[in-house]
């Protein structure tokens, strides 16, 4: 759930290392730190809260340290304070963490047995205390580094400083990434390329269970068994235009806007507007798929709970959907035949990378939807269906949401030409009806001023609940899990034709109902049970389009977006819920960009 960064510079890195820091804050920023090596001795500064409490320190008390480390945290263990702040340091050893290690326990009170004294509440400082023992049994740094992953159990990644090492820096990862950035006289160390992008162009991304030694000029990697191997370089063409706010207030804000062209970008890789064909990268032949699995957690969820409605309308192909975080557990059977396709912005979500490796274990063929392409689901996937978001900031997710929907429906296509479901003809209409999305989409935005009218009174709400039918319901459990994130208001989405089966005991006229109900064929079935709610008393916001308008009973409020085809409406209506969501929080005053408790990148279970 943390940020990482690490420099062996020529100059002093305190200016560096608050610049790398403020690009990770969306991956924790429950408190901030960095270390560095000043006269041959560490020295830290730590601070509760954000990037901007830890500059407040070093404005009092600068660190004049050319090779130093730095974190922002999200807190696992210990409560988020000075004390618990990374970098954690025992005896020669200071380091930073991201990740979870599950036996930490143990080998704490083992480290006590033998006399060592604990500071922090964090399993972080367990490394940091086996390393400084074995250091202290007379090992050499890379040897010592060896034995203590050997005893860790978990997912992490970790830089540590070591005294008298005054131009080095260790790191290491298991389950969580890590990259090794290339300078001119410099070497870095990130938790993902925005970590060292200001820096450096030149990135390898290390490999599970690597482990590594960086100086002023190089990297000295080691797999998990000990070997020396080498990682490729690649050239990461990341602008640091694409981590601005610009104009825009919030980072949420921006990326809404960016969803045209992230959605654009991304149908380009699978849609061909000349041929009017779709294609599935990575060669994967829909014809001799009989199943497919879905594997995600949260948005990506509903994602790909959307994708089902298609892939089994357009290519009569089953799908079974499955939270991460359960889908391994239940052990499910395994069909010959069945493409399991993990779905993740980051590619480093850790129950989702498990039901990944479960799937490869069984011998099933894997695909990985994912924002991060040199990832580690993209790594070890079969397949990656790349989508083409760009970075992503806003914890919130939106443009990755609509970009994951964007690549499934176009694989959908690609699946109905394959397995004989539509002909030319079709799959042509198809290809040009998704190649509009971008247009339709930005027309979708364009109801901003209407929504952020309604916000203030939403605003006021305890309670609000989301309705839809068909693809429709998908996007109402995300429309209320957007809401819950970032203004903090109980919402719950369901399929409006569950409304008899338990959640009309909830209207009443304080209870806010979202609807949304393009003109379909279901439009009716929707607006019937909309006259139940009315019946209630409850307040209905009506998402539809111009058709649906026509037809909304008076006395509720309607946001109309643009008339689309079925297979882009989810795209088309993704937009506005997500303004709902931004201008209730911006109301409240809530931050946007980084909801209490939530953190952009899950890579702790």
């Amino acid at each position: 759930m943390c940020g990482i960064i690490g420099i062996v510079g020529t100059a002093p890195v305190q200016d560096r290392l608050l610049e790398s820091l403020k690009r990770l804050e969306y991956r924790g920023y429950d408190s901030a730190g960095i270390a560095g090596v000043v006269d041959g001795r560490v020295q830290r500064r730590r601070a509760k809260g954000k990037i901007a409490a830890l500059q407040a320190v070093l404005t009092d008390s600068p660190l004049t340290a050319t090779v130093g480390i730095g974190h922002t945290r999200w807190a696992t263990h210990g409560a988020p304070n000075e004390v618990n702040a990374h970098p954690q340091s025992a005896g020669r050893v200071t380091l930073v963490h991201n990740g979870i290690i599950e036996n930490f326990a143990e080998l704490k009170r083992k480290l006590q047995s033998s006399g060592r004294v604990f500071e922090s509440e964090t399993d972080t400082e367990v490394i940091a205390q086996l390393l400084d023992a074995e250091l202290a049994a007379g090992c050499a740094p890379l040897v010592a580094l060896k034995a203590t992953l050997d005893q860790l159990t978990g997912a992490f990644a970790i830089a540590v400083l070591i005294e008298g090492q005054t131009d080095m820096i260790l790191g290491a990862r298991r389950g969580s990434p890590l990259v090794v950035g290339y300078g001119q006289g410099e070497m870095f160390l990130g938790s993902d390329a925005l970590a060292v992008g200001p820096f450096t162009n030149r990135i390898a991304y290390l490999d599970e269970g690597d482990y590594v030694a960086i100086d002023h000029s190089s990297a000295q990697i080691f797999d998990k068994d000990g070997k020396p191997v080498e990682r490729p370089l690649k050239i990461v063409s990341a602008s640091a235009a694409l981590v601005e706010k610009g104009n825009y207030r919030h980072f949420m804000e921006k990326e809404i806007h960016d969803q045209p062209d992230a959605c654009q970008h991304t149908l380009s890789a699978y849609l061909d507007p000349v041929s009017g064909k779709a294609t599935a990268p990575g060669g994967v032949d829909f014809s001799k798929v009989t199943r497919i699995q879905i594997i995600a957690c949260g948005t990506a969820y509903y994602a790909g709970l959307i994708s089902r409605y298609l892939f089994e309308s357009l290519a009569r192909l089953p799908v079974d959907i499955d939270v991460a975080s359960e889908f391994r557990y239940r052990e499910p059977p395994v069909i010959p035949g069945t493409l399991a396709i993990v779905i993740s912005q980051s590619g480093e979500t850790a129950d989702t990378l498990a039901g990944l490796r479960w799937c490869k274990a069984q011998g099933l063929t894997t695909a990985a939807v994912v924002n991060v392409h040199e990832s580690t689901m993209a790594r070890e996937a079969d397949v990656i269906f790349p989508t083409h978001a760009g970075p992503e900031i806003g914890v919130a997710s939106t443009k990755a949401f609509t970009s994951q929907v964007a690549a499934l429906s176009a694989l959908a296509v690609a699946a109905a030409a394959a397995r004989g479901h539509v002909d030319a003809t079709e799959e042509a209409r198809l290809t040009a009806v998704l190649l509009e999305a971008s247009r339709l989409i930005a027309q979708s935005i364009q109801v901003e001023d209407a929504i952020k009218a309604l916000a203030p009174d939403l605003a006021k709400a305890r309670d609000v609940l989301y309705f839809g039918r068909g693809a429709m319901s998908a996007l109402a459990l995300e429309g209320a899990l957007k809401l819950k994130e970032i203004s903090y208001i109980h919402a719950e989405g369901y399929a409006a034709g569950e409304l008899k089966h338990g959640p009309i005991a909830l209207i009443d006229e304080a209870t806010p109902v979202i609807v949304i109900a393009p003109s379909d064929h279901l439009f009716e079935k929707t607006m019937s049970n909309m006259s139940e709610v009315m019946a209630r008393g409850g307040p209905i916001i009506l998402f539809t389009d111009d058709e649906g308008a026509k037809h909304a009973p008076p006395g509720i409020k309607v946001i109309i977006a643009p008339t689309s085809d079925d297979i882009v409406a989810p795209l088309v209506f993704a937009a506005p819920i997500q303004l709902l969501a931004y201008y209730v929080a911006v109301q409240k005053g809530a931050d946007v960009d980084q909801p209490r408790n939530l953190a952009k990148s899950v890579t702790v279970e």
